[in-house]
């Protein structure tokens, strides 16, 4: 068993951005220092960090998500930024989806403990899942694949006029210039960087927003998204 270094006080600012969740946010936090640790989630040399890189990292992307929207998690393995986003926006349905039995059962077990009932923890990849689930409003993600290769997987999952909110490091400007004819052909219309957190984290987190048009993903997976509308329709009538 991996021994984990130990969790630092929660700083000030959790208190401000949590509120009325600041216990739940500080359980999660020793959830993530205890057993995500045991379970290989998140390696031991996160643990001191927890708070800025990760827990406020996540939360302040609150700043720039719609009032009472739908939120798809894609890729969220131990609930970044799905489960802080969830803690200071009870207004938001939020979907954590998850290929990995482990994680899911890592986020289920979260979910109900800290009694997140506006979140749900689906297991699947999201190339399996598109038809199956609802669109959304909107897609997060947080440090799954380059932005290309990510937005071939969450733009799909989008609502038209969605938008997808990627949580990005310093390489965000130039993942956005090498992926932008990928972007077009997946139906984005706007893309943008944006720096949300100033006096929470430093350094600010960036997140790339991409906006998409009237056929997210494009007109492969439009065909692909009503033919499984068609398969789905089918089956609840012969349920």
């Amino acid at each position: 068993m991996t021994e984990a270094a130990e969790l630092p006080p929660a700083p000030e600012q959790a208190r401000e951005v949590f509120g009325e969740r600041f216990a739940d946010a500080v359980r999660y936090a020793e959830l993530l220092a205890e057993a995500g640790v045991q379970r290989g989630l998140i390696g031991p040399r996160e643990v001191p960090r927890l708070w800025e890189r990760h827990l406020l990292n996540c939360a302040v992307l609150s700043e720039v998500v719609p009032e009472g929207v739908t939120v798809c998690d894609v890729g969220s393995g131990a609930g970044l930024p799905g489960i802080p986003l969830a803690l200071v926006r009870e207004d938001l349905k939020i979907t954590l989806l998850e290929p990995l039995l482990r994680r899911t059962n890592f986020l289920t077990e979260v979910v109900e403990l800290l009694g997140l009932d506006h979140v749900t923890v689906v297991r699947g990849r999201a190339e399996e899942v598109m038809g199956k689930l609802p669109p959304v409003h909107v897609v997060t993600a947080r440090a799954v694949a380059p932005l290309d290769r990510l937005a071939t997987w969450g733009i799909p999952l989008l609502r038209p006029y969605g938008e997808m909110l990627a949580l990005k490091g310093d390489t965000a400007e130039e993942e956005l210039k090498s992926a932008a004819t990928a972007l077009t052909k997946l139906g984005a219309v706007t893309t943008s960087i944006v720096h949300v957190g100033e006096g929470v984290v430093h350094p600010m987190s960036t997140v790339v927003r991409v906006e998409v048009g009237e056929s997210p993903g494009g007109v492969r997976f439009a065909a692909k998204r009503a033919k499984a509308a068609r398969t789905g329709r089918a089956r609840r009538r012969r349920g």
